[in-house]
């Protein structure tokens, strides 16, 4: 029993005894710290002064890269190519957006304290079943975990079991993520159809519109990557971890000593799920809306892209990739918006060509290649020779 207790801690415990994960914490948490100082602290005429604009554009990319993260513990590290992670993201913002619609209560357009507005105008009488209890924020919060923490195990329950693996896999979560598209796109699902949630106000009682709301929500953000890496860290330090290696390497062989490959990969897959929702609950109210488009298919591609382009099985790789990649985005679209969709094909070529392992992959071969090239490890050769 003790033994037991003791390996519970270490595993609870083995991510802040990783140096890779307190250097990648302190980096993040400093870079919040440092923009949370320059926006308070620095006058709006300095050039140091960090706008609240930037601010949001920030917390929408830290959003980003804790999806990412979600994606590369799947795709890294269980080897199960998810393209319909965007579903779960989805879903996490949709459940947000139903509690941040019903705080408007009777401030809306039609001045309904029951109804948002877009039912109010679709004629609608009541309020569906399933809108019942988004007014509270414990229960929005739940249902953030719980709607792509469910979608995922029914998902996963059904095609692991089934043993669908490989790329017919992936074409499944593709086909699901577009079906749930379809599906919100329409009027009577009670989601606002083509034009999703929107117009929202308050989060927590806090006017989303001031400054204070918007830095907020970037440093939540922040604080919901680091927590997010450790997870996904001390999964993938534990045992559970080494079996989903295993998995990804050799399924067959891990099952006929005994795993039962499918409670491994539905755990891991069901742990991705919930963290790429909180991701689109915290994305949500930075960006004031939340419609189908979030379903797109090229969506969940593009989340791909990010990780191949910082490095599989890496978790901070997945960050890099992310942060990069939306960063281009946002100054090319500025630019030639038309032509973003065949810059991000190049460079997915490009980084399947000349970058296998990705960003952090090419750091790895670097710190290598140093160390190798050290005099400490020349003469530990040389001795060892001798």
């Amino acid at each position: 029993m003790a033994h037991a207790v003791n390996y519970s801690q270490s595993w609870l415990t083995r991510p802040f005894t990783e140096r890779s994960t307190l250097t990648f914490l302190g980096v993040l948490l400093g870079a919040v710290a440092l923009v949370t100082f320059l926006n308070l602290a620095m006058p709006q005429d300095s050039a140091l002064h960090v706008s609240t604009y930037t601010v949001t554009l920030m917390g929408k990319y830290l959003c980003y890269a804790l999806l990412a993260v979600a994606v590369d513990l799947v795709w890294g590290y269980l080897g199960i190519l998810s393209l319909g992670h965007g579903a779960f993201f989805a879903l996490g913002g949709y459940a947000m957006g139903m509690y941040l619609m019903r705080q408007i209560g009777d401030r809306g357009v039609y001045g309904n304290p029951d109804l948002p507005d877009f039912m109010v105008f679709l004629n609608w009488q009541e309020l569906p079943w399933y809108w019942s209890g988004f007014d509270m924020a414990w229960f929005a919060f739940i249902m953030v975990l719980l709607a792509p923490g469910i979608l995922a195990f029914v998902f996963g329950y059904l095609a692991f079991r089934s043993r669908v693996t490989g790329v017919y896999l992936s074409i499944i979560t593709q086909a699901l993520t577009f079906a749930l598209m379809l599906a919100f796109f329409r009027n009577e699902m009670g989601f606002g159809g083509n034009n999703g949630l929107t117009d929202f106000m308050d989060i927590l009682g806090f006017d989303l519109r001031t400054d204070g709301a918007r830095l907020g929500l970037f440093i939540a953000s922040g604080i919901a990557l680091a927590l997010g890496y450790i997870i996904c860290r001390a999964i993938v330090g534990s045992k559970l971890g080494r079996v989903s290696v295993a998995c990804r390497d050799a399924e067959a062989r891990t099952r006929f000593i005994g795993y039962r490959v499918e409670r491994v990969q539905l755990f891991v897959f069901v742990v991705s799920a919930m963290l790429a929702g909180v991701a689109g609950a915290l994305y949500v109210p930075q960006v004031g809306i939340i419609n189908p488009s979030e379903f797109s298919p090229l969506f969940s591609i593009e989340v791909v892209v990010w990780v191949a382009l910082g490095g599989r099985a890496t978790l901070y790789g997945a960050v890099i990739g992310a942060l990069i990649v939306n960063y281009a985005k946002t100054v090319f679209t500025g630019v030639m918006p038309d032509a973003w969709l065949f810059a991000l094909g190049a460079l997915f070529v490009l980084v399947t060509v000349f970058l296998p392992k990705g960003i952090a992959g090419l750091f790895a071969n670097l710190g290598k290649k140093k160390k190798a090239d050290s005099p400490a490890s020349g003469g530990t050769e040389q001795e060892a020779t001798a």
